[in-house]
């Protein structure tokens, strides 16, 4: 069954689902872009891991490493008595390790030289959301101080969204479009739920045309290779950040596919 919506599903982002979507439709976005390419261009798929931070709070010493409490006036015990009152411990967080992310991307390269002209970046909830997101802002900021085309797609409504010197429309999704040849400007395309996803220019070298992506067509594709409307809880409501009437909207359109697939 495809998604019911007529773009962006908001499920996915509560599904447990989005890992394997993101690298699905990467994949599939991969595909267009050699199928459109000219010949002497190519398009990869490269990852990069992200550290995650599994604790927020700062890392702390704790002196001692084992306290033991005992009241007031109390006697020193000789020995331990069988029934004696257990000791009362102290609380304190560990530690944890931290994790790791992988994340996937497009670069597209000029041959044979093989020289990078265009970077393409699906954003996932770790790019923004806390640390991650302070992670993926140095890695977009060494890009675009190259001579690069980025392109970005949030399909995400949660999270922050991307800096900009100036404010750009609110919506739910969005596609950046930043040309090495006209920076700082970028052109911003933005959608609400309700919409298809839009066609989105992809720059190459100077001279040569750009690459049009037809996303709800990507999307379309990942949706059904990844087989997700068999793990998305249609039965409930959305936790993606939508205004009240398109939650509501949205709500209504899932329950209507979700008792038709029963």
């Amino acid at each position: 069954m495809p998604s019911p919506f007529p773009g962006m599903d908001p499920y996915l982002e509560q599904s447990g689902a989005w890992g394997d979507f993101h690298l699905e439709f990467i994949s599939c976005l991969r595909s267009e872009l050699r199928r459109q390419l000219p010949s002497n261009y190519n398009a990869r798929i490269q990852e990069r891991v992200t550290v995650i931070e599994s604790f927020e709070v700062p890392p702390r010493s704790y002196e001692p490493d084992l306290m033991v409490a005992r009241r007031k006036g109390a006697a020193e015990p000789a020995e331990r008595r069988p029934g004696a009152a257990l000791l009362e411990p102290v609380t304190v967080p560990l530690i944890l390790p931290e994790e790791e992310e992988r994340q996937h991307y497009i670069e597209i390269y000029d041959q044979p030289e093989q020289i990078l002209v265009a970077v393409v970046e699906l954003l996932s909830p770790t790019n923004k959301l806390s640390h991650g997101r302070e992670q993926y802002l140095l890695k977009r900021d060494a890009v675009l101080r190259q001579d690069v085309h980025l392109i970005e797609l949030d399909l995400l409504a949660c999270g922050q969204r991307l800096p900009t010197a100036e404010p750009y429309p609110q919506d739910d999704y969005y596609a950046f479009v930043a040309r090495a040849d006209q920076r700082p400007l970028c052109d911003v395309y933005h959608w609400c739920v309700r919409q298809p996803l839009p066609p989105v220019p992809i720059p190459l070298y100077a001279g040569d045309a750009d690459v049009i992506v037809e996303l709800q067509s990507v999307f379309t594709e990942a949706f059904a290779r990844g087989g997700y409307e068999e793990r998305l809880h249609y039965g409930i409501a959305p936790r993606a950040r939508l205004s009240q009437a398109d939650r509501q909207w949205a709500t209504e359109l899932a329950a209507t596919a979700w008792r038709g697939g029963e």
